[in-house]
């Protein structure tokens, strides 16, 4: 029997520290070497995980210790055998729900998985000690095995981080260099996907090649582990939203969880894909669409015009297939969007709905669902966990909610979303089942 991959957690003080980018090295250049590497995400990213699957060849998946149920993490985690993995944090390494749950180190404890801080060094030298000394010791059930650097001005300032972190026993790896041309470009919902990168490869490699040059590869190949599993647990999947499901995939269409297309999969669904950037309508025998979120709002001109797309949905749900939008899906749903500019753009029309981008409002946090009535995706009162991230303001929401809704704390929203027959959806991302949810009463 092949044994259990080992791998590491890369954390950061906080977001922009360069963790994406030296895990994305990192898995590139094992890859290189010939190992088989397995990338995770921690957290509700969509963006991160396609660095992250370029630079190892194969599928990033997300894990998610607020979102996902134990049996979840436990499935996912118990997928990659020999080799390596290695997770990508979330923003800080102690950071997570508005609850304080769900933090990557939360993960990290939970499986007795070594991590590795990467530390934007710019603009300190010595106090880099005291910082990773801090993480090191704020949680004692959370292993620090060592640092990265990253942001290193010269070999000069290489020595004084080094120095200084050993004085206090900390471990350093490795360290990338400030290099200009090794740069994420970023946007309002995070980093410019992977995707849409002409020079992607070369990207990878450049980074490889600058974190080679001061990496002790040998000792963070020994600090490793496999992660401790838990006896194996039913696990309720999101259920497929019919038997020839077409998925809308593209740069205006590309947040997409992994497991959730594998869950529809393993219950006997057929998937197929489509393109409405390309004009391209759902696969005509298809029994459901489901649109996933993106920027759409960013190509609103494009589909508006874009007529074979559009009627496509709209004959699907003439047939009466089921039809779900999240988020930027939801907003191609409704009447019309409205861009940054202020221009108004035509819709599918299958639902009340009006947005805009020009009425820029930050909507983002974790949310758990309960659906108002029964439908594809459960019955009425099923219980989800999910995120929802977006700057568009509903100008017009009319008819019936899909979901009550709680956030992270617990705490009573506005119900979400829009149902008008089989044709629903609303701006939170569905992550997982929420059996715990479930088990409560919530009315």
């Amino acid at each position: 029997m092949t044994e259990a991959a080992r791998g590491w957690v890369l954390a950061a003080p906080s977001s922009n520290s360069g963790k994406t980018l030296v895990s994305a090295a990192l898995l590139r250049l094992l890859a290189r070497e010939g190992e088989r590497v397995t990338p995770f995400k921690v957290g509700p990213d969509y963006i991160d995980p396609g660095f992250l699957s370029a630079a190892a060849g194969s599928v990033c998946h997300n894990l998610d210790p607020w979102a996902m149920a134990p049996a979840r993490l436990n499935q996912l985690l118990q997928g990659p055998r020999g080799g390596r993995f290695l997770i990508e944090g979330v923003m800080g390494l102690f950071d997570g729900a508005l609850s304080g749950e769900g933090s990557t180190a939360d993960l990290a404890a939970a499986y007795h998985l070594p991590v590795v801080l990467v530390i934007n060094t710019k603009g300190q030298g010595a106090s880099v000690a005291a910082l990773a000394q801090g993480f090191a010791q704020h949680r004692r059930e959370v292993n620090l095995a060592g640092v990265i650097f990253t942001q290193v001005g010269s070999q000069r300032h290489r020595k004084l981080l080094h120095d200084a972190c050993a004085d206090v026993g900390i471990r350093v790896f490795g360290a990338l260099a400030a290099d200009a041309s090794l740069v994420l470009q970023a946007r309002h919902l995070g980093l410019v996907q992977a995707g849409e990168r002409a020079d992607l490869d070369a990207l990878l490699d450049r980074a490889a090649d600058n974190l080679a040059n001061d990496l002790d590869l040998a000792r963070l190949r020994d600090a490793a582990a496999a992660p401790a599993l838990p006896t194996a647990s039913a696990m309720e999947p999101v259920a497929p939203l019919g038997q020839r499901i077409a998925v809308a995939r593209d740069i205006a269409f590309g947040f997409c969880y992994h497991h959730v297309l594998e869950d529809w999969r393993g219950a006997g669904a057929e998937i197929s894909f489509f393109s409405p950037l390309a004009n391209e309508p759902p696969e005509p025998r298809s029994d459901a669409v489901y649109l996933p979120g993106g920027y759409p709002e960013l190509h609103a001109g494009a589909l508006a015009a874009n007529h074979a797309f559009l009627s496509g949905l709209r004959d699907a749900a003439a047939r009466g297939a089921v039809i779900l939008g999240e988020c930027g899906g939801y907003m191609v749903l409704g009447e019309g969007v409205v861009d940054q500019d202020g221009g108004r753009h035509a819709m599918a029309g299958l639902l009340g709905l009006e947005t805009s981008f020009a009425k820029r409002r930050l909507h983002l946090g974790y949310r758990q669902a309960r659906l108002t009535g029964g439908c594809a995706l459960g019955a009425k009162g099923a219980a989800y966990r999910g995120h929802e991230f977006h700057y568009a303001s509903i100008v017009e929401e009319e008819g019936d909610a899909l979901f009550t809704v709680r956030d992270a704390l617990g705490q009573q929203q506005d119900g979400a979303g829009l149902r008008q027959g089989g044709v629903m959806g609303s701006f939170i991302h569905l992550i997982d089942r929420d059996d715990r949810l479930d088990r409560q009463e919530y009315q």
